[in-house]
């Protein structure tokens, strides 16, 4: 079987699997990927992870600042790639684009769609509790997310998975999707399924305010935005400006109005809504994300309400 000749598309770190599995397996014709950003207390210009990899492999790569430019669109044109496979990309394709492949364009989207569609599918899918997400590969059209369902593969969330943990399994899950419909691409042996637009949900992006803790809301809420976000959840307490990053669901009920602290030799309780909460990990302002043993042990000044 002739490999196919493929353009990636793909940014984050999240698409890299999915490019290395395709190296491997297919002849790629070039990598698009994001424009080098500014990163760090210096904004020195920095380049996506996806970049990196093909640079490192020896794989052609472009930039461009819209992907819809006539001058793009003429280059990939050019190239006369049989697929082309979007992963992460964060630019969205024109027609034009989508129509040049002869197989189109297959995107793999972290969810199990036609949920969470969108930007953020992986964080939302924590934040609203999902105990069951997932990668999906489809068949790409000009709406968000909406496109034919090619190929779908679940993906458990326990109660203490945090956001990095689900995005390394979806990634390595959505690369082994990714062969999977290639291989049943090639092999005439793909059914696509028009997507329940009634059962759609849309994962927005996540905003710094997305983040601000609500302890007035149940504490499995709480934990639940803390461990969607991880570093990106905040709070206040004791006067101090705190970014959250792990926290523990606990049986014992205690006294605490919502956002009252207590502390409890080496461990940090909450208030919430219905209960406390005990904080695990946790980063003060100018400091290094620190358990709350070691935070307590540096701010003694805290004491019990």
């Amino acid at each position: 079987m002739n490999k196919l000749k493929v353009v990636f598309m793909g940014t984050p770190e999240f698409a890299v699997p999915s490019l290395a599995a395709l190296a491997d397996k297919t002849e790629i014709l070039c990598v698009v990927t994001q424009p080098d950003k500014p990163k760090g207390r210096g904004h020195k210009l920095q380049p996506p992870p996806v970049k990196v990899f093909a640079l490192e492999n020896n794989l052609p790569v472009i930039q461009p600042p819209k992907v819809k430019a006539a001058e793009v669109v003429e280059q990939l044109a050019a190239l006369k790639p049989d697929l082309i496979v979007v992963v992460a990309f964060g630019q969205i394709l024109s027609q034009k684009i989508l129509d040049i492949p002869r197989f189109g364009c297959i995107n793999v989207h972290a969810s199990l769609l036609p949920k969470y569609r969108g930007a953020a599918p992986i964080e939302w899918s924590i934040i609203r509790g999902e105990t069951v997400t997932g990668v999906t590969t489809m068949q790409m059209n000009a709406g968000l997310d909406t496109g034919d369902i090619l190929l779908a593969s679940e993906v458990k969330i326990t109660d203490e998975m945090i956001l990095p943990e689900l995005r390394e399994r979806l990634m390595t899950t959505g690369a082994d999707l990714l062969l999977k419909t290639l291989y049943r691409l090639q092999r005439g042996e793909l059914q696509p399924v028009k997507q329940d637009d009634s059962l759609s949900t849309y994962a927005s992006l996540i905003k710094k305010d997305t983040g601000l803790i609500d302890w007035q809301k149940p504490a499995r809420d709480v934990h639940n935005l803390i461990r969607g976000l991880y570093g990106s959840a905040f709070s206040t307490l004791n006067g101090l400006k705190l970014k959250i990053f792990r926290s523990r669901l606990v049986d014992v009920q205690l006294p605490l109005t919502a956002g009252q602290v207590k502390i409890d030799g080496q461990r940090l309780f909450v208030g919430t809504g219905d209960g406390a909460l005990e904080i695990l990990e946790l980063q003060a302002p100018n400091s290094k994300k620190l358990s709350a043993a070691d935070f307590l042990r540096g701010h003694r000044q805290w004491t019990n309400e």
